[in-house]
């Protein structure tokens, strides 16, 4: 089925399926027609033009021409590891592994899930996302068909990783999907989520994700997420944590490639002592355009947030960063910290940051703050006056800058491996 996502304003009724989400399904489609799709008018769009986006012509989960061979080529080396994957939004059994215990982990397509773990599925999906405030959340909520669901059940530790593939198979037409992530993880639980979308080919893809994640009291989530995409691509995700009482929650982003990447972060700390930290690391080149958009909300008292996102822009990249720290008048003895820090490595490059704080409380430590500009001149010289040639100097202090992110990773194999692709980006910068 070939589609302009403008078209779908002048659907009548969503795809319905009498799996408990018809009504779902409608009000999301009604929100999408009643907000219509975000112009640079709109703030939380004003650096971010995606009508290059709502203008293509989409495929609507074609299928694969490639073998899985070439597919393989595309995994990290994740042997030890759950993986399950996805091409062009369709799950690959034949590629997918579950190695741990099922009374440990409930790990699954969606659309399994809905038929097998229904009631679960029911009580958590839709109730995080606010579809009807964003314009791209109710466009696949009123889609909901496949994704990944997980769910870690009370005092479960999982051990091995999971990992998430999202295949793009651009070799042969334009492809459009939009996953749809449920994780559910219980109190005192531990799990660790590895999310990687990757393409093939030359063609244009649009991916659309939305990821809700549920954090028991007193569990820890390690959530991390690499977008690698070819040139023509583009990828809007928005994700939504819940966190309840003495939970710790991490996130990584890493962008790596991509034609339009836009990364929506949501955080709820609903509940006394809750810690998240999230750190981010975006490589933007040629005519890349990278929009990260973070929201920390605090609700409840002695909760503590560190926000961590880096930046290193060349040739005509263009990066956004806008985070928000909401601290309600409840939440006395909050911590919030945020810092956005960037490298300009061109003239051409250019980056737009926005840290905002908004505090009603009046016992609390909060701090924020951005910088752009180029590599220290104090920096380049020591390592020059010790024998160094320019070029080199400048390739240690930007990977030096950029992997001090990756050390939020703990796996220690993916972080590795993760140094790795990004010394490799940061060369084509």
């Amino acid at each position: 089925m070939n589609i302009q996502l403008q078209d779908i304003l002048k659907f009548e009724s969503p795809y319905l399926t009498n799996n408990g989400l018809d009504d779902l399904k409608k009000e999301s489609l009604n929100s999408l027609k009643s907000l219509g799709f975000p112009t640079t008018k709109h703030e939380e769009w004003k650096y971010t033009n995606v009508a290059s986006i709502l203008n293509k012509n989409y495929n609507i989960q074609p299928e694969s021409k490639n073998n899985n061979e070439a597919i393989k080529h595309l995994f990290f080396d994740d042997a030890t590891a759950n993986r399950l994957v996805f091409v062009n939004g369709k799950f690959n059994e034949s590629l997918s592994q579950i190695i741990t215990s099922k009374e440990l982990l409930t790990v699954k397509p969606l659309s399994v899930a809905l038929k097998e773990n229904n009631d679960l599925v029911l009580q958590y999906l839709g109730k995080q996302v606010q579809y009807n405030q964003d314009a791209f959340s109710a466009l696949n909520t009123c889609d909901v068909t496949e994704g990944v669901f997980i769910h870690v059940p009370n005092n479960k530790v999982v051990e091995e990783a999971i990992y998430v593939y999202y295949i793009s198979d651009c070799v042969a037409e334009s492809v459009f999907y939009q996953p749809r992530n449920l994780f559910i993880v219980g109190k005192s639980a531990q799990v660790k989520i590895v999310e990687v979308t990757r393409s093939l080919g030359t063609q244009t893809s649009f991916v659309n994700l939305v990821s809700e994640v549920s954090v028991g009291g007193n569990s820890n989530v390690n959530y991390y997420k690499i977008q690698d995409n070819s040139g023509d691509n583009f990828h809007i995700e928005t994700t939504e944590f819940h966190q309840t009482k003495d939970s710790v929650a991490t996130c990584l982003t890493l962008t790596v490639g991509g034609a339009i990447t836009r990364n929506n972060l949501n955080y709820r700390l609903d509940d006394e002592n809750c810690e998240n930290h999230m750190n981010g690391l975006y490589l933007v080149g040629k005519n890349m355009h990278v929009d990260n958009h973070t929201v920390v909300d605090h609700l409840k008292p002695h909760s503590v947030s560190n926000e961590l996102y880096k930046g290193v822009l060349g040739g005509n990249g263009k990066g956004v960063f806008n985070g928000k720290i909401f601290v309600r008048e409840d939440a006395q003895k909050t911590q919030a910290y945020q810092s956005n820090k960037n490298i300009l490595l061109s003239d051409n490059a250019s980056m737009n940051t926005k840290p905002q704080l908004e505090i009603w409380a009046d016992d609390v430590k909060c701090s924020h703050g951005a910088t752009s500009g180029q590599l220290d001149d104090t920096a380049l010289f020591y390592l020059r006056a010790r024998g160094i040639g320019m070029d080199k100097a400048k390739a240690l202090l930007t990977r030096a800058f950029a992997n001090d992110v990756l050390q939020s990773v703990s796996i220690d194999s993916l972080r590795l491996q993760l140094e790795s692709l990004v010394e490799q980006k940061l060369e084509q910068l």
